[in-house]
């Protein structure tokens, strides 16, 4: 009997550990953008040294990182697939109200919060059905819900905010704490990364972006995969919302916009997802949302214009996508 377990055990060749070459090869778009948001925070902390030593900065910092953050991870997920949702602004700001009028009609406050996810989950299904079934670009499917939702959210609520309900404790656990935004950010970082590098579905989603007829004759079913990323796209912009919303005290149909979902977008570029697909980390996008936050704040510390932000946030992104072009066509000839 111990032969034969000694037999099979031989037979079964132990998996050969990874070369440390090849783990650094995998972390290298996530460590050179580290690496630019380091020098960024520390080139900041030197010019004002209240940036990192401040309690205030820090959670201004962490405000603006989370939301951009969320929302990039749903369009990475999206944007690996070839698909890019330009209406999360717009989901940004709807989902808040369903969830108000939600408990408005009797629904405790943790159901009405599910209620402005599932209207925003049907959102993110009416985009994914459009695109993949009736074979129209992403870019207008989404362009077009944009402006249909925006003009839903604003008749809905007749153009005017409202009070966040729920109670103080509540409030706090969604948002309304100075910290509890970036801590949700980080707890859906690790599952967005779980979903995408160590699961089946996010790696169909990489095969598919890479060779979406490839991967369909291989018996991955691509459509359902871009179906069920538009609406994991839209749940988590709905999801940003309502954090906001219980973070600001206040739900207003004007919030969120297409600054937000563009802000995401450069997030999710910068931290090495190219527009073009097949490619692309969660952890990249939450550096590349820290290192906007880190620009922003910084430049507000030191008294530089904002209009300054958007000529570097611009530049940013044309970098980025330069150098991920030109890294993709290196890799592509070293394979050859």
């Amino acid at each position: 009997m111990n032969t034969v377990n000694e037999s099979s055990k031989a037979q079964t060749p132990a998996r050969p550990p990874q070369p440390r070459g090849a783990l650094l090869s995998n972390w290298a778009a996530e460590l050179r953008i580290l690496l630019v948001a380091v020098l960024l925070a520390a080139y900041f902390q030197i010019v004002n040294h209240d940036f990192l030593l401040s309690n205030a900065s820090l959670v201004n910092l962490s405000q603006f990182i989370a939301p951009v953050a969320i929302i990039a991870f749903g369009e990475i997920m999206l944007m690996i697939g070839g698909d890019i949702d330009l209406s999360a602004g717009m989901v940004f700001a709807f989902a808040p109200f369903m969830m108000v009028f939600a408990n408005d009609a009797g629904a405790p406050m943790w159901l009405a919060v599910i209620a402005g996810l599932v209207a925003a989950a049907i959102i993110g299904f009416v985009n994914g059905a459009v695109t993949v079934f009736l074979r129209l670009p992403s870019f207008v499917t989404t362009l077009g819900t944009l402006f249909l939702i925006n003009g839903v959210t604003l008749t809905l609520s007749r153009g005017t905010p409202v009070a966040t309900p729920g109670s103080p404790e509540f409030s706090a656990v969604m948002g309304a704490w100075g910290y509890s935004e970036i801590i949700w950010t980080l707890a859906l970082a690790y599952v967005m990364h779980v979903l995408l590098r160590h699961t089946r579905w996010g790696l169909h989603t990489q095969a598919a972006g890479a060779n979406a007829l490839g991967a369909s004759e291989a018996g991955i079913r691509v459509n359902r995969l871009r179906l069920g990323n538009f609406v994991l796209a839209a749940v988590l912009a709905g999801f940003t919302g309502i954090l906001e919303g219980f973070r600001i005290t206040s739900i207003d149909p004007q919030a969120g916009g297409n600054q937000i979902m563009f802000l995401a977008v450069a997030a999710a570029v910068i931290g090495g997802t190219p527009l073009t697909g097949g490619s692309g980390t969660i952890v990249g996008g939450l550096i590349g949302a820290a290192v906007l936050g880190i620009l922003n704040d910084g430049f507000t510390l030191i008294g530089i214009n904002a209009f300054t932000f958007n000529i570097i946030l611009g530049a940013a992104i044309l970098a980025a996508m330069i150098f991920n072009i030109h890294v993709g066509r290196i890799r592509r000839k070293g394979g050859k």
